[in-house]
C-alpha cells in the first residue's frame, strides 16, 4: 500500500501565508502525496510550484458551508480551473439535503461537474451533520450526478471522519465513485482505519507525521 497516495496534503486556514503554501507543496513533493488541497486563492502559486512533480493540485468549492447559490459554486470552479486545478472539493447545501431538495443538490452537483470539464470531483457531505438515511441518500445523489468521490466532512462545523459514516458511505456508492475521509484525520492508526472502512484518500494537515509514523 502506498500510503503517500492516499494523501490529500491539506492547508485551508483563513491566514495561511504564502510561505505556509510553499511549505506546504514542499513536503507534498518530498512524500509525494496524491495532492495538495488549497483555498481557491491558492491554486495559481501551488500550480506554480508543484510544476513537473505527480503531486495534483485540488481546492475546496463552496467552502465550508455549502450554502452559495448554484452559479457562484460554477463561476468559482470554473475560476479554479482556468488557474489549473486538477481536483475540485464541492460542499453541498446540507441544509437542503435535510430539507429533501434532492433535485436541487443533485442538479449542483451536475453542475459543477460540468463546470470542470472531466476532471476530478468531489463531493463533501458533512456525514457527522447527516443521520444515515442522509448519508445513503447524499451519497445516492452524488453518484447520479456524477461525481467522483463523496468526502465526509469539511472539518470547519465541529464534525469528524468516523469508521462508521466512511463503511456506510463505501457501501452506498455506485458507478465507480469512491470514499475521501476528511476531518480528524491525525495520525497512523487513524489513517489506517479509514482505509480498512473503505477510504481511497484521506483529506488531512497531518500527513507528513501519518507518514513518518507509518515508516517508524
Amino acid at each position: 500500500m502506498e500510503l503517500n497516495k492516499y494523501i490529500d496534503h491539506t492547508l485551508l486556514k483563513s491566514f495561511a501565508t504564502d510561505a505556509q503554501i510553499e511549505k506546504l507543496c514542499e513536503e507534498a513533493k518530498e512524500y509525494d502525496f496524491a495532492s495538495v488541497c488549497v483555498n481557491p486563492v491558492d491554486v495559481p502559486l501551488a500550480k506554480k510550484l508543484l510544476a513537473g512533480s505527480t503531486v495534483k493540485v485540488c481546492t475546496v468549492i463552496g467552502f465550508p458551508l455549502g450554502r452559495n447559490k448554484t452559479e457562484i459554486k460554477v463561476a468559482e470552479a470554473v475560476a479554479a480551473y482556468n488557474d489549473g486545478c486538477d481536483e475540485f472539493d464541492m460542499v453541498i447545501n446540507v441544509g437542503y439535503l435535510k430539507d429533501r431538495k434532492d433535485d436541487y443538490v443533485k442538479n449542483e452537483i451536475a453542475e459543477v461537474v460540468k463546470a470542470v470539464r472531466g476532471r476530478l470531483v468531489k463531493v463533501i457531505i458533512e456525514s457527522a451533520m447527516l443521520t444515515d438515511e442522509e448519508i445513503v441518500r447524499a451519497v445516492r445523489l452524488s453518484c447520479e450526478a456524477g461525481a467522483d468521490f463523496v468526502k465526509t466532512c469539511t472539518g470547519f462545523t465541529g464534525g469528524v471522519a468516523t469508521v462508521e459514516a466512511v463503511s456506510l458511505m463505501k457501501k452506498s456508492v455506485t458507478n465507480g465513485v469512491k470514499v475521501k475521509a476528511s476531518a480528524g484525520i491525525r495520525n497512523y492508526d487513524d489513517a489506517l482505519k479509514m482505509i480498512e472502512a473503505g477510504a481511497e484518500r484521506l483529506g488531512t494537515s497531518a500527513g507528513v507525521e501519518i507518514i513518518k509514523s507509518a515508516k517508524g
